[in-house]
């Protein structure tokens, strides 16, 4: 009868015979998807860990730099909740002022989100308990954030869409409105959400009886004066950005004001605020959870370059995308990533100046699971079969709730990093890929499930 000290010996030899084998068919498995024919000419960046070890699972051109499209967002968002904190709150504030309406915005993304209108509706009540019929002027402050609202390496052809709109210390209803049309026997009518006089509408659209119907939008040399074009046989609607985000809200407080019979008679401005005499009167207030579950599970632009900017803001720099560059190459670097290997342009990835590898956000991945951050910041991810982007992927009983992760597409590049299950292990992965085609992105999720099965 052999000793038990052998018998052990035999069986941690057994496990790791086991784990080295398994280790090998997995890195088979992935090394076959990524050189299948179709893939051939794609560039891939991958690296995939056991957290609790350090172990490498599987590592391919890891340390090579390459756009990383929406997983900016994920670098963004860990950094913006390990350097803002978990209690971080956008506020919002309603002052009167010498018969002055003031707004001193904080870069809240999230303000009136989704035709949320209630930060007007209390201003109008707090108005109202003060017995003030009659506002001079409404002054907007802005001063959170600098004056530039646009990116300059943003597509210049896309900023009219959702995506790609400004970013502004006061934002509202993601500073977009929608478009709505409508075929009504030949006649076509358009109209917005919410209802404002603030964007023109130019009617290009031709109404169809059969065939193909689409319609889009493009900007005029004036400010908000948009163009709608197409073909229209039934109703139809989409979101366009907008120019001047806080002067929008303005106008659409001015205007629900008036509505609610308290007058406007003076201007609308756009300054920045700085007074004792300020009388609040109400306060929006928007929890960075939320803010955090919008950027990594939606991947709502506007919520990670605001929170970008916030970064910079909060961190002794300006509220600028330089400011909040500066803190998170910071960051990366004393996370040991070389400078060399990266390059921080926007907080979104939209962007193709961005520049990463899927070791440096692995990198970040192990140190926000190594944290106590990480039960909050994995449930701001996307859940594999669930919600957010990925809830119509992973959705088979062995993957769903399997995988919790933050998508990444742009022309030529799609990406995927994140934290997955396997049994009784766990995984932290990203993957890469520039100059993707059209089968890139099942090759990745493919990549994800072979993580699990091999588990």
């Amino acid at each position: 009868m052999l000793p038990v000290s052998t018998k052990k010996y035999i069986f941690c030899l057994i496990i790791l015979v086991f784990s080295i084998s398994c280790q090998a068919s997995l890195q088979k498995k992935i090394e076959k998807i990524i050189t299948h024919k179709d893939q051939a000419k794609v560039k891939y960046g991958i690296l995939v860990i056991d957290p609790c070890s350090g172990t490498r699972i599987f590592e391919h051109n890891e340390n090579l730099p390459l756009v990383p499209a929406s997983n900016m967002k994920l670098i963004t968002g860990f950094a913006a909740l390990k350097f803002l904190s978990r209690d971080f709150e956008y506020i919002t504030t309603a002052a009167i002022l010498d018969k002055k309406l003031v707004i001193i915005g904080s870069g809240d993304p999230l303000l009136g989100y989704e035709g949320d209108n209630k930060f007007i509706s209390d201003i109008i009540e707090a108005l109202k308990k003060r017995n003030i019929t009659e506002i001079k002027d409404i002054i907007i402050d802005t001063t959170v954030f600098d004056d530039m609202r646009v990116h300059p390496n943003w597509p210049k052809d896309q900023l009219n869409r959702s995506y790609a709109c400004e970013v502004s210390g006061v934002n509202y209803n993601g500073n977009c409105v929608r478009i709505l049309a409508s075929n009504n026997k030949g006649e076509i009518r358009l109209s917005t959400e919410p209802d404002t006089e603030y964007v023109k509408l130019l009617n290009h659209v031709k109404p169809v009886n059969k065939g193909n119907s689409a319609i889009a939008s493009a900007r005029t040399h004036r400010e908000n004066v948009v163009t709608i074009y197409g073909k229209c046989r039934k109703a139809a609607s989409f979101n366009i950005a907008i120019e001047r985000p806080a002067a929008f809200f303005g106008f659409l407080l001015a205007e629900a004001l008036n509505d609610a019979g308290i007058k406007t008679s003076g201007q609308l401005t756009e300054a920045g605020i700085d007074s004792k005499d300020m009388q609040v009167i109400c306060e929006h207030k928007t929890d960075i959870i939320e803010v955090l579950k919008r950027c990594d599970k939606d991947s709502l632009q506007l919520a990670a370059e605001s929170l970008f900017k916030t970064l910079g803001a909060k961190e002794g720099r300006d509220g600028s995308w330089q400011g909040g560059k500066k803190v998170i190459t910071d960051y990366l670097v004393a996370l040991g990533a070389s400078e060399v290997n990266f390059n921080i342009d926007d907080g979104s990835g939209l962007s193709g100046e961005n520049k990463m590898t899927a070791s440096i956000i692995v990198r970040l991945l192990a140190d926000a699971y190594s944290s106590d951050l990480w039960p909050v910041f994995q449930r701001t991810l996307a859940t594999g079969g669930i919600d957010g982007t990925l809830k119509n992927y992973f959705h088979q009983g062995k993957y769903k709730g399997k995988v919790f992760a933050k998508t990444g597409y742009i022309n030529g590049v799609r990406a995927l990093s994140g934290f997955c299950i396997a049994g009784d292990k766990k995984y932290l992965f990203s993957i890469l890929t520039n100059d993707a085609n059209y089968k890139t992105k099942e090759a990745i999720f493919n990549i994800v499930k072979t993580i699990i099965d091999e588990g």
